[in-house]
């Protein structure tokens, strides 16, 4: 990853580098551009705040692991297994930058606002992942996969974080395990959605089909009035 010798790249090699240092309170602009060689004025080019560094790192992951997926097409497994293998090649494109991501994690923990602020690219980067992995990401389930992904994901990052085994055991039964209980959620929620779905329009459309006959009946009375001056 980070192949691409860029002034982003750079900068956001730099603050894994000084986060795996001194946690996330070390990463600064100045920090970084004493480190890397940038002004500031290149830095500000690429980022507003500290979170970007975090969004580009984020959206540098995407790229790298679905890079490495094969196409859903062209495999035998189903969605969830495929999930399964994203996430896991996921785990394996972070590694070299664990200590980093653990140091960065515990101090975002004591500040939940600022943690916040990458809630949209945690959730881009879970559309992404089932993106690649041919799930279905449309209709009124979209919304309930990606966030359902994410909550999964988070809690199984911290899973991963320490997780110091060679086969990453833990890691693995943990993200299996959530992952078959949020596909049966899933398939419930969906499934009582669809129920009700279809029972709120066993009563709709009649009522569209009168009001639209009654309309077009309207429609010839209205024109007849009008081509008939005796009636004015």
């Amino acid at each position: 990853m980070f192949e691409e010798f860029s002034k982003r790249n750079k900068a956001v090699r730099a603050a894994l580098e000084l986060a795996a240092e001194g946690g996330w309170s070390a990463v600064t602009f100045a920090a970084i551009a004493e480190r890397t060689g940038l002004n500031l004025a290149e830095l500000r080019r690429d980022f507003t705040c500290k979170t970007d560094l975090l969004r580009a790192f984020q959206s540098e992951v995407d790229a790298e692991v679905l890079a490495k997926a094969k196409p859903a097409g062209a495999s035998e497994q189903g969605p969830r297994d495929r999930v399964f293998d994203l996430i896991m090649t996921r785990f394996e494109v972070m590694a070299p930058y664990k200590p980093a991501l653990r140091r960065i994690s515990n101090d975002l923990c004591c500040h939940p606002a600022e943690a916040a602020q990458i809630l949209p690219s945690s959730l881009a980067s879970q559309y992404w992942m089932l993106a690649g992995a041919g799930a279905k990401l449309d209709g009124p389930g979209a919304g309930l996969r990606v966030a359902g992904l994410a909550s999964i994901y988070a809690k199984v990052f911290r899973v991963w974080l320490d997780d110091s085994s060679p086969g990453l055991d833990r890691t693995m039964a943990a993200l299996d395990r959530r992952l078959k209980a949020g596909e049966e959620w899933l398939s419930r929620v969906e499934s009582t959605c669809e129920s009700f779905c279809r029972f709120a329009c066993g009563f709709m459309p009649r009522g569209w089909k009168r009001r639209d006959a009654g309309d077009k009946a309207a429609e010839p009375a209205a024109g007849a009035a009008s081509a008939n001056p005796a009636s004015a």
